[in-house]
């Protein structure tokens, strides 16, 4: 039951902010990691590394994040149903905050264990956007249910565009936005860091004066359960149910990781681009993924199942992924973002339709956080791997490799999904069970 009222705020926006703020701080270091090796000023390496092993490096790095999220997500969501949303998202953005600047300072003093400890706490404290869906679930009716979590939707969009964005931008002194404003000099990879942390300052104000408690009934008796996320993934897998569309999912995810991990060191090396310019791309990337989910999603689902569209989705997109690997020049690799984002769009979406129609009945929250844990589990191994392949072949081999895991994740799909235990929520629609 919810305590939002019209005597208290509503927590709409400051839960918008969190979840925002989580988006950025992921994709914020897309266009940083080249920065981090190499013949850069900001080299964090030994000068007695190849530059082969500052790849793997940044595989590790990039791994620390998810796979701290994958652990403490579940945690989190837990603790706020027991002491409420209000004090477990206020540390864990704090958290966040201390997590910036402590990576900020690795930066600086070219510490890759600051690095490192920097995005673990990112990671843990990161995996408060759990939360932050509760709190929007305890403020919600039916009358606002899908305007609530089209915002927090919203947010991820928002926060994907600009993490990349500002993380170009802010690491390049002299640049001018619009001829509005110009980056001073002293702007360098730390900045965005330093910026991202103030934006997490401002948000644990807003959740400490702006955000009402949501939840009337705190679970003080519930025991914390450490093993969740394992828990979760074994009962997903071992479940007819979902067992097909979470290995496609990891499939998915991983290809996925495969492709944004290293592709901002391959505009790098392969196309001469800077970090502003890959934050554009990617800012730009971010807009048509938004726009696809909010112009083409919905009209293509007036005429396909979700299960029907992702039987294409994996491929196109994997088609889209082989044409990046082909590209070989600039105006190239922007034509291919419609293709891409489009298919990538349809996949998305219809991946969490799916998985959340063929939960039992009533089970529809837990088997979206057993996705989560998939999606979080399926980014470790793949940045890991990735670092490696791109190491020992070159940078623009993780393509190749994120082309194969997104086309297995259609061949696991088309060959072994059965619409079997699907059913409709919609009021009055057939159950796809008697496909």
């Amino acid at each position: 039951m919810s305590r939002h009222s019209d005597d208290h705020p509503n927590p709409i926006f400051p839960v918008f902010l969190t979840v925002f703020i989580d988006l950025v701080g992921f994709s914020i270091l897309i266009p940083i990691f080249p920065l981090l090796i190499g013949d850069t000023p900001f080299k964090v390496t030994p000068d007695s590394w190849s530059y082969q092993q500052g790849l793997i490096m940044l595989g590790f790095l990039q791994a620390v994040y998810p796979f701290c999220t994958f652990i403490a997500a579940p945690i989190l969501g837990q603790l706020s149903d027991r002491f409420g949303r209000r004090p477990v998202l206020a540390f864990s953005i704090a958290g966040t905050a201390l997590g910036y600047v402590i990576f900020a300072f690795g930066i600086h003093a070219t510490s890759i264990p600051l690095l490192f400890l920097g995005r673990a706490l990112d990671g843990l404290t990161g995996g408060n956007i759990a939360v932050a869906q509760a709190a929007v679930g305890d403020i919600s009716n039916d009358s606002n249910r899908q305007k609530n979590f089209g915002l927090l939707g919203a947010a991820f969009g928002l926060g994907f565009i600009i993490g990349p964005y500002l993380g170009g931008k802010l690491s390049q002194p002299g640049v001018s936005f619009y001829g509005l404003f110009t980056t001073p000099s002293w702007f360098s990879a730390t900045t965005p860091f330093w910026f991202a942390a103030g934006l997490c300052c401002v948000n644990v104000v807003l959740i400490l004066t702006r955000f009402p408690e949501t939840i009337a009934h705190k679970q003080h008796d519930k025991h914390i359960a450490f093993g969740t996320s394992v828990r979760n993934v074994v009962h997903g897998f071992a479940s007819p149910r979902l067992r097909v569309p979470l290995v496609s999912s990891f499939l998915f995810n991983a290809g996925f990781t495969f492709f944004t991990t290293f592709f901002g060191v391959y505009l790098f090396n392969n196309f001469g681009f800077t970090q502003g310019n890959t934050g554009d791309y990617f800012a730009v990337v971010g807009l048509f993924i938004a726009l696809t989910q909010a112009l083409l999603v919905p009209r293509v689902a007036r005429h396909l199942r979700d299960y029907q569209v992702l039987r294409f989705a994996f491929f196109g997109l994997s088609g889209a992924m082989c044409a990046y690997f082909l590209a070989n020049e600039k105006w190239q690799l922007w034509a291919i973002i419609p293709l891409f984002t489009s298919f990538n769009g349809l996949a998305m979406a219809n991946q969490t339709s799916l998985i959340s129609r063929s939960a039992e009945p009533g089970r529809q929250g837990e088997a979206m956080g057993i996705s989560s844990s998939v999606m979080n589990l399926a980014q470790v191994p793949a940045s890991i791997l990735v670092g490696f392949i791109a190491g020992s072949v070159s940078s623009s081999t993780p393509l190749v490799v994120s082309t194969a895991c997104i086309f297995a994740a259609g061949v696991v799909f088309v060959l072994f999904f059965r619409p079997t235990y699907v059913t409709d929520r919609v009021p009055g629609a057939a159950p796809a069970a008697v496909h």
